[in-house]
């Protein structure tokens, strides 16, 4: 988190005045036109409107998915709870007992996606925000698998991993925010905001739809500060 984010530009010696005017004539163009310098593990700090401006704009291919590409809950500490039950945790309002092989017992949680109160554990899922799929179709089909397994059990980043009502979460499936969107109204703008968090953080694409339903959506919310850690 220490690191500073700058955007890569050519600059070398003296140029002269035809280089000079490419550059500034690059310069100009969309932000979509020319992906960010990126250095895993630095911070880019940016706001919502510009973080959707940044977003590549590339037509969506689900050929070849498979859920099982992306190993997910995996116990990467070895402290007996998988990522799932580590999300759980996290999310408590009130945190449940954790019995052996990490049962849960107890415990209450709020799913933002509806507003809902749960009180029993099993009535949760763990979702994606961006979904494996969406994922797959935005750029993680050219991903190695361990790549996809850290993104599928990414702890790193609070907004990748949400603990959910099963209701919601099934209601959404694979969809992006161009056909879905949480019931919850006073929610949609965190959500829109997190999506371009994820994205810009994994470097992924959205196709046009996706990036004109994040324009509108977002347009009425404040333009807040997004600060994102680069995972590739």
């Amino acid at each position: 988190m220490g690191h500073h984010y700058t955007k890569a530009a050519a600059r070398a010696g003296v140029i002269g005045a035809a280089t000079a005017l490419l550059v500034s004539l690059i310069g100009a163009q969309p932000a979509t036109a020319a992906p960010l310098h990126r250095t895993p593990g630095d911070t880019v700090t940016t706001t919502l409107y510009s973080a959707i401006d940044q977003l590549p704009v590339v037509d969506e291919d689900r050929t070849g998915y498979v859920r099982t590409a992306f190993r997910h809950w995996i116990d990467a500490d070895r402290d007996g709870c998988d990522t799932r039950r580590e999300v759980i945790l996290e999310e408590a309002l009130e945190a449940p007992e954790v019995g052996p092989k990490c049962s849960l017992i107890g415990g209450v949680w709020l799913s933002p996606y509806d507003d809902v109160i749960v009180t029993d554990q099993g009535g949760l899922d763990v979702d994606h925000l961006v979904p494996l799929a969406e994922a797959w179709d935005s750029g993680a089909s050219a991903w190695t698998a361990k790549e996809r397994e850290r993104y599928a059990n990414d702890l790193d980043e609070p907004r990748a991993l949400i603990a959910v009502t099963a209701k919601s979460n099934r209601s959404k499936s694979d969809k992006d925010v161009a056909d879905w969107l949480p019931p919850a109204a006073g929610y949609r703008c965190q959500y829109v905001a997190d999506w371009a968090a994820i994205k810009t953080r994994w470097g992924l694409t959205v196709d046009g739809r996706e990036a004109e339903a994040l324009h509108r959506i977002a347009s009425g919310c404040e333009d807040t500060e997004l600060q994102v850690v680069l995972a590739r």
